[in-house]
């Protein structure tokens, strides 16, 4: 699948989850149903990935971790907050400068409505 097709299902997946839990819970219990859906459908996902940074040809294990990370090509950013702030699609975006990927999602199931609570951010896709 590509970065766009995967994308689909999980904005599906999101869609679904926000219908039947609503916002308000925590981030942690929207990361596991989430994971547990793209999971059933066939998707692999990595959960709470370390992110190396490299500098000068060395690498420094400072404590950064994706979400979730699906097919090795799509970074999940979930976050369940009452707004989302500049930094947050800008540390999803140098998460995705870091691991190399091309697309993520910075998906807030705090929003009323889902579709206004996820964001695409894009690394030279």
């Amino acid at each position: 699948m590509s970065e766009n097709e995967i994308s689909s299902v999980i904005v599906d997946k999101c869609y679904q989850i926000h219908v039947e839990l609503g916002p308000g819970l925590l981030e942690s219990v929207y990361e596991e149903v989430l994971c547990f859906e793209l999971i059933n459908e066939g998707l692999h996902v990595e959960r709470q990935k370390a992110l190396p940074v490299i500098w000068k040809n060395r690498k420094l294990d400072l404590g950064f971790r994706t979400d979730l990370i699906i097919d090795s090509k799509v970074i999940v950013e979930i976050k369940s907050v009452e707004e989302i702030h500049p930094v947050h699609p800008k540390q999803l975006l140098t998460y995705l400068k870091l691991s190399g990927l091309k697309l993520g999602l910075l998906v807030n199931f705090n929003s009323p409505l889902i579709k206004t609570g996820i964001t695409r951010i894009v690394n030279n896709l």
